[in-house]
């Protein structure tokens, strides 16, 4: 999944205000030859919002004066999008569970991350419940006091996650068409916390300067079983290579190629060489890889 999810974004192929309100009154219609009235229609163009019939427009828009009212944020799959501004934020309950296994993972679940953005700051929470699961402490048991310690810290840093705001569209305004679509992933690994990579969208344009945008990025806690780094990278390179594969058929512009960076020359040699017979669990990523 990518950012392209929401309403607005069933007219991805639409390069104008005036396409797009062709395209809004023909889907329309299309779907209602069949029995389905699409309602709940919201835009951050207001000239899309003023061609839809008030009954059919979300619920926080049909009350609001187009002409001069700000727009809403709208709430779609757990993420937060400001139509007025056109970014995504994420809202946090900083619900009072008790300081045990069972209320720790009740609160971190509650952060909806489908994109990844605040994966970093998830993650040491993540780390926590690992911890705790490794002392085998019962799902209603008191946490050790220096758990509590790092969880209170956690809950203390859990507003700040709505600070965070990042453009829905990639592509950045006022620009001229997109020559040329690349994309870049970057993928590493820590022996003690865990995994994960990055991955962004690179556009060249004809007289601008290229730009590039973030995606989604993706973490995973190390194995409770102790294993090396080369393992860990390989383990993320397999991650990355499943990203790249994913977003090449659902993103609706054409790639022209696929960078994979990563800092582990172990991994690199893994790839390349042509000779050695590596262990199971070496070979199967590392063929995974090639694929």
């Amino acid at each position: 999944m990518h950012r392209n999810f929401y309403v607005d974004n069933l007219l991805k192929s639409v390069s104008d205000e005036l396409e797009a309100v062709q395209v809004v009154s023909q889907l329309t219609k299309l779907l209602l030859r069949g029995g389905f009235r699409l309602t709940k229609w919201v835009s951050n163009s207001r000239e899309v919002l003023l061609s839809v019939p008030e009954d059919d427009r979300a619920q926080d828009v049909k009350s609001l004066d187009l002409s001069r009212d700000a727009l809403p944020a709208e709430c779609a799959l757990g993420v937060y999008w400001c139509v007025e501004t056109d970014t995504f934020s994420f809202r946090t309950v900083n619900q009072k569970k008790p300081f045990t296994r069972r209320g720790i993972l009740s609160v971190v679940s509650s952060v909806y991350d489908p994109l990844g953005l605040p994966c970093p700051f998830v993650l040491s929470a993540k780390l926590l419940i690992q911890d705790v699961c490794k002392r085998k402490c019962g799902w209603d048991d008191e946490l050790p006091s220096e758990h509590v310690t790092r969880w209170c810290q956690w809950l203390e840093d859990l507003p700040k996650v709505e600070q965070l705001k990042v453009r829905r569209c990639l592509k950045p305004h006022h620009t001229s068409q997109v020559m040329l679509y690349s994309l870049h992933h970057f993928c590493d690994a820590s022996q003690i916390v865990g995994y994960g990579v990055a991955s962004y969208v690179r556009m060249e344009f004809a007289e601008e300067p290229p730009h590039c945008s973030l995606i989604l990025g993706k973490s995973r806690l190390a194995p409770v079983k102790a294993t090396t780094i080369p393992r860990l990278e390989l383990m993320a390179a397999v991650l990355v290579v499943k990203m790249d594969k994913m977003m090449r058929s659902e993103l609706d512009f054409k790639i022209r190629e696929s960078v994979f960076w990563t800092d582990s020359t172990i991994l690199l040699r893994y790839i390349a060489n042509q000779d050695k017979r590596f262990p199971t669990f070496v070979a199967n990523r590392v063929s995974l890889i090639l694929d």
